[in-house]
């Protein structure tokens, strides 16, 4: 364990706030009304709707605004409640400080993410109260914590406006790409996809495992982004699959699915040519006088034929299904097949660039990721304010809070 600053002390989680468990609300207690119900999905930024608790609730388990949340289960992670007054559903804990607020709240995102990583592979989804109060942590003098979050949010605040204006940058390439593809399949005549492919077939039903012994099966995993990936292979388990072989060239279609989004998605067969497919995928194999596979997958992947797509996928049970009448009657648009093979070159190429833009978001989004942790380590092992000697060490705070536990 490292030297403690000066003025500093060790104790435990436990030992500087309290800890209260939600409440486990059952379904039949959800109402349209009342005080919002704050459970994990509510806090994480995943766009979950609220549901409500009209009924009476401790003290315990309300949640004003600025309280402190920690989520212990599934998702680890410290919030600061915004929302109107809330009562905290179980798995989140309320924390009650008995240091800077502020403080605990920073000392808190530092602690789990050293449980966090404790536990990495482990299999463990949720970090027991035994385990959580007991975590140890380095406590400074209570105006040095003071100044430790004023240092944080200064530095805190640069990366938030540098992760703005990537966010910002990372929509821009987003409409980038979707104006490219409008821009290039705007104008053309439209003909059924029917009509320009033939071999249209629902795939093999056949079960396949990781070590089936017959042919590699295309499963919806491998349809990514317009192309066939074949690193998550399962294999049937006969080599009796029929006519359900991909040949090069072919298309490949997500026909059915319990997200609207994927139902359609299409990939070009390239390198899987002579696998089998599993029956939640479509096949259709291109009139190659007519259609440039690549041309197909570039217009059936442009917003205007994905939003009607996405329109003609049917509902049942929670599943979206895509069936074959739908999907043949698409109309796509269709330049002639040399016009198709240029614009689709020209259109790789742009997406490349923007692609590599993409990417260099993401390296600079990883980096402030990586310097966030930092800071925190800095601040924590005393490195971020320098230490005044002049200050009630924290060691005093500390029995104060213990008297005051008694």
């Amino acid at each position: 364990m490292s030297e403690l600053p000066p003025g500093g002390t060790r104790t435990t989680l436990g030992e500087i706030g309290e800890y209260l468990n939600g409440r486990g609300f059952k379904k039949s207690e959800w109402r349209e009304s009342g005080r919002p119900i704050i459970r994990i999905q509510n806090l994480t930024g995943s766009g979950a709707r609220f549901n409500y608790f009209d009924g009476e609730a401790d003290e315990r388990h309300i949640a004003r605004e600025g309280d402190l949340l920690v989520s212990w289960a599934a998702t680890l992670g410290v919030f600061v409640w915004r929302g109107p007054e809330a009562v905290v559903n179980q798995h989140i804990f309320k924390v009650e400080s008995h240091v800077d607020r502020r403080f605990h709240r920073y000392l808190l995102q530092s602690a789990l993410a050293d449980l966090q990583r404790q536990t990495h592979g482990s299999g463990m989804v949720h970090i027991t109260k035994s385990k959580f109060d007991s975590t140890r942590v380095a406590l400074p003098p209570l105006n040095e914590q003071r100044r430790i979050v004023a240092a944080i949010e200064e530095q805190l605040s640069r990366l938030d406006a540098a992760d703005a204006s990537l966010a910002q940058a990372s929509r821009r390439l987003v409409a980038l790409d979707s104006a490219t593809l409008v821009a290039v399949t705007d104008g053309h005549r439209l003909v059924e996809l029917g009509s320009v492919t033939t071999a249209h077939r629902y795939g093999t039903s056949i079960k396949c495992l990781a070590d089936g012994g017959g042919p590699p099966v295309l499963r919806i995993p491998n349809v990514r982004e317009g192309r066939i990936n074949t690193t998550d292979l399962k294999f049937a388990t006969t080599n009796e699959v029929g006519e359900c072989i991909v040949d090069s060239g072919d298309l490949l279609f997500i026909r059915t699915n319990g997200s609207r989004d994927l139902i359609g998605r299409v990939a070009a067969v390239d390198g899987a040519a002579g696998m089998s497919f599993a029956s939640y995928l479509i096949r259709a194999r291109p009139d190659p006088a007519a259609l440039d596979s690549r041309w197909a997958v570039l217009t059936l992947s442009s917003p205007s034929l994905r939003a009607v797509i996405q329109a003609r996928a049917a509902s049942t049970a929670g599943q979206y299904n895509l069936n074959l009448k739908a999907l043949r009657s698409l109309e796509i648009p269709l330049p002639p097949l040399e016009d198709q093979r240029r614009i689709v070159a020209e259109v790789e190429e742009r997406l490349s660039v923007i692609d590599a833009m993409r990417a260099s978001i993401e390296r600079a989004e990883r980096r402030s990721a990586v310097l966030r942790r930092s800071i925190l380590e800095r601040a924590f092992r005393g490195e971020l304010v320098p230490q005044n000697p002049s200050d009630e060490p924290a060691s005093v705070l500390l029995d104060r809070i213990r008297a005051a536990a008694r």
